[in-house]
């Protein structure tokens, strides 16, 4: 992709409490969740990031900077990938969407007002610099609901292949993909 200004953020900060162990590594087509999902973002974006909790300590091949917050919750690692962000347009992917693909991700970007989502709600998602005083007002007062947060925004709906999206919350979930 040519130089856009965008920023990939990877949420790997995750609770996994349904998965049982974390879903970051676990692995899918000879590489894990969180190495997929940062191979997408860096073949898409200018800047890539990883979000997630430094306490976590998970081995992964690439920086993973600090949210910031004992809160576990996606809108922490969106606010702290929106700080990190020095472009305008930030495409944010948790690590348990792996069937992305790099379209998707460039139909997200192009699409973004304040931001833009696919039909099945906030992530993954691309979101601008602007939006971000929405986020923190709401993790200051511990809304942390992305999906509402978005009612605040000026949001586009990108419709988005449903097997792209699919969410990988348990071990039969990431077996069923296999």
């Amino acid at each position: 992709m040519a130089d856009r200004g965008l920023t990939g953020v990877l949420l790997v900060g995750g609770a996994s409490s349904r998965f049982g162990a974390p879903k970051a590594l676990a692995r899918l087509g000879g590489e894990t969740l969180a190495e997929r999902a940062w191979r997408l973002l860096t073949e898409t974006c200018d800047k890539t990031i990883a979000v997630g909790k430094r306490a976590d300590a998970l081995p992964l091949p690439f920086p993973v900077l600090d949210d910031g917050s004992p809160v576990r919750a996606p809108i922490v690692g969106l606010v702290a990938g929106l700080r990190a962000a020095r472009s305008d347009v930030a495409v944010v992917v948790p690590v348990d969407v792996p069937s992305l693909s790099p379209a998707s991700i460039e139909a997200l970007a192009a699409a973004c007002a304040d931001a833009a989502v696919p039909q099945t709600g906030s992530l993954p998602g691309a979101y601008r610099r602007r939006a971000l005083r929405v986020f923190e007002e709401r993790l200051t007062a511990g809304r942390l609901a992305l999906r509402d947060a978005l009612t605040e925004l000026d949001v586009r709906i990108v419709e988005l292949d449903p097997r792209e999206l699919a969410n990988v919350n348990t071990p039969a979930d990431l077996e069923a993909l296999r």
